[in-house]
């Protein structure tokens, strides 16, 4: 007889139950606008203290993370957070400062700020950086600020085109929209580099810059990057990198040296600090020296023996309160100081090796786009052979295995991609298992096609309806409850 699972039981909540009970103390009278007052009790799930945390632990079992198995997510750089960075986060020391705190009584988090940028801005080659956005996008639209900026002060009021690659990130067009400029796509080549006539055909005097990453979204390394650089800059545009293959290049290449200016980094995604779930998030923009006035308020120096915030009246402005997610760049910092430059400099060989091995091992079973070397993840075109299988059959298959599916049909410019990033963290015993399990798939694409297409059968939940819970998501208890009252 199969065991009795609580947690079948969807419905927990029973009328007048109760996790806890507060005593209100009595508030001075407060007249409040009818539009702002409830009328009605709210609909909330009522469950016992017991039962609460059991949802809330039964829940966290569910969820697939890098704890719990290998995450070859593509272009999102998912490796492990050492825990020492979350403890060090957690010292009161940083977590009991009150934002509006005067300079002088914060010296300590105003120099891990400070000491922070300084080791960024080491790795990339840029001048300085500002560790205030609060994420990668946003790091994106703070850098396109910049770019902005810097045409205004110059007078270039009709440079409003920002270039975009047909395979860059989808937060890359977005960005610039919101910042105000108009998006120019080109094409790329085959292997996702840049198409230089493609960019020459659109590059004139009302191009504001470029947005590109290298390597680029199929794993290549842009090898014109200079000559491009030179492009852009002749038109007195500006070049930007989108920091999200950073981890490739650590310890290796520099944006700076390769004629960037403007650069965002993903944190979470090079230095070990949360990623996923909606945050939180850091994407510190690095500058060269001719944009550093640009950066955003408050910008840390140290002058006058301590360490000051200050407004440049050149600035964009403020892009959030305060100076950023401090206890996020806090784990960055320790990740970095924990590593050194000594193993700093490994993690970019060592993702590329990673990534090639898996790439070497599984060649003879996958369409491969791309046969040359690539850098830190690559991309496959779907199965060979005479199947039917897709890349979303193989992606919800690996999830039976307890492995996280990889980034699946993106970049665009492939019918059936699948791109996978093993990181620079993982142990060749877990590439090999992955391997393994990808051989093991390909097989039953071909032997037992319906076990992939029914895919996953040993999950909490069978296969979705993704495209009626994307149109039509409940995303609240109140929509179930009413939902449930329609059925």
């Amino acid at each position: 007889m199969r065991p009795f699972n609580q947690d079948l039981i969807f419905e927990k909540s029973t009328e007048d139950r109760r996790a806890s009970h507060f005593i209100f103390e009595p508030f001075e009278e407060v007249t409040l606008p009818n539009e702002l007052i409830r009328h009605d009790d709210p609909l909330l799930p009522e469950v016992s203290e017991l039962e609460l945390m059991r949802h809330f632990i039964n829940m966290s079992t569910k969820n697939m993370g890098i704890e719990t198995g290998f995450y070859p997510l593509g272009s999102c750089t998912m490796k492990y957070n050492p825990k020492i960075n979350d403890e060090l986060a957690t010292l009161k020391g940083f977590t009991d400062i009150h934002p509006l705190s005067a300079d002088e009584d914060i010296q300590g988090v105003l120099s891990i700020y400070d000491e922070t940028q300084k080791m960024l801005s080491t790795l990339t080659g840029m001048d300085t950086f500002s560790l205030n956005p609060f994420a990668g996008a946003h790091g994106e639209q703070t850098g396109l600020m910049i770019i902005k900026k810097y045409h205004e002060k110059k007078g270039n009021h009709h440079k409003n085109i920002i270039i975009v690659p047909d395979n860059a990130h989808g937060t890359n067009p977005a960005s610039a929209i919101i910042c105000g400029f108009k998006v120019v796509e080109i094409k790329s080549n085959l292997d996702g580099t840049v198409n230089l006539e493609a960019l020459d055909a659109v590059l004139d005097d009302n191009v504001a810059g470029l947005m590109l990453t290298n390597p680029n979204t199929a794993g290549v390394f842009e090898k014109d990057i200079r000559l491009i650089a030179d492009k852009v800059h002749a038109k007195d545009g500006l070049l930007y990198y989108d920091g999200a293959n950073l981890n490739a290049l650590v310890g290796v290449a520099r944006p700076a040296d390769m004629g960037f200016d403007v650069m965002h980094i993903n944190l979470h995604k090079t230095f070990s600090t949360p990623h996923g779930g909606g945050g939180p998030g850091s994407g510190p923009v690095g500058v060269i020296k001719e944009l550093k006035n640009f950066l955003p308020n408050p910008q840390v120096v140290f002058e006058d023996h301590q360490f000051k915030r200050i407004n440049n009246k050149n600035s964009i402005g403020r892009v959030g309160g305060f100076i950023g997610n401090t206890l996020v760049y806090l784990r960055a910092f320790v990740y970095m100081r924990s590593l050194g430059k000594e193993n700093l400099v490994e993690i970019g060989p060592r993702a590329v090796l990673n990534a090639n091995y898996v790439k070497t091992q599984l060649k003879s079973y996958f369409n491969m786009p791309l046969t040359s070397y690539c850098m830190h993840e690559f991309v496959y075109d779907g199965l060979k052979g005479d199947t039917d299988i897709k890349t979303l059959d193989i992606a919800k298959r690996l999830l039976d295995f307890g492995i996280h599916a990889p980034t699946i049909y993106f970049p665009l410019i492939y019918k059936q991609a699948m791109m996978i990033e093993p990181t620079e963290a993982e142990s060749l015993q877990t590439l090999d298992h992955f391997i393994h399990v990808m051989k093991q798939i390909v097989k039953e694409a071909h032997e037992t096609p319906e076990l992939l297409k029914t895919a996953p059968h040993h999950g909490y939940v069978k296969r979705l309806d993704e495209a009626t819970a994307a149109r039509n998501p409940i995303l609240s208890y109140r929509q179930l409850k009413e939902k449930a009252l329609i059925d």
